[in-house]
């Protein structure tokens, strides 16, 4: 099924979405219409042009793939799924996201990964191509946010207040030096063989849905960002 967005009202476009019983959707001309896939579950829905806030809120399970950039609170709360973005993304993306996996091409605004979170079997991911706003992964208590920094020639890929709140999960940038500057929440440390092993498939994705060398990628400088325990948030664990 292919909709025409156009000029639409985004309640009518979502409406004609989640309509059709066809796995398989295509949504043209896009100009900031919101909520498109918002709580969908097995369909993959392609989008073309510049989807509004709120792509694929509380997702569970369906695959978005946009050809273009996307505004504000991409896979806010999203449970399962792929969320894929070829091009540029706003501010707040993965927002209280406990599940799936959010791919974007280019750079990401601020606050990306806030109060992100896993649980059992649930670890969710944002990957970033390019570079990240500031207060990425703000509070963020699970999961895997992971900056490739891909055109930004080795330097630190994030704006200031990187972790900010951090009290669980990690964080792995690529870039030539150890980021200074960082909030006392955050230990910093160079990845392990270990770390670079459980990155290494989201590289490998990456790289199938953009392009580029897999193997160049993983073969440069990553800086792994966890939980410093002595940073006044042990109260609030609920693991020793």
């Amino acid at each position: 099924m292919t909709v025409q967005a156009n000029l639409t009202y985004y309640k009518q476009v979502n409406e004609e979405v989640r309509a059709t019983a066809d796995k398989e959707i295509t949504v043209e001309h896009v100009i900031g219409q919101r909520y498109l896939g918002c709580g969908s579950t097995g369909k993959t829905i392609t989008i073309h042009g510049t989807p509004g806030n709120g792509l694929g809120q509380y997702l569970n399970g369906s695959t978005l793939e946009v050809f273009g950039n996307a505004q504000e609170a991409v896979g806010d709360t999203m449970n399962d799924g792929d969320i894929i973005i070829h091009g540029n993304c706003g501010d707040a993306c993965g927002y209280g996201m406990r599940g799936g996996r959010i791919f974007i091409e280019g750079n990401c605004g601020y606050r990306a990964g806030i109060h992100m979170k896993a649980y059992q079997d649930k670890n969710p991911a944002v990957i970033i191509g390019g570079k990240a706003g500031s207060f990425l992964g703000e509070y963020q208590a699970g999961g895997l946010i992971l900056v490739l920094g891909i055109g930004q020639d080795g330097a630190y890929p994030v704006n200031n207040f990187c972790g900010t709140g951090m009290h669980g999960g990690k964080i792995v940038l690529r870039c030539e030096h150890m980021p200074t500057g960082l909030p006392r929440q955050v230990r910093i440390s160079e990845a392990t063989e270990a770390d670079l092993a459980d990155i290494r498939p989201y590289i490998n994705d990456y790289c199938k849905l953009f392009g580029g060398d897999a193997e160049a990628l993983a073969s440069q400088r990553f800086f792994v960002l966890t939980p410093n325990p002595e940073a006044g948030y042990k109260q609030l664990y609920t693991f020793n």
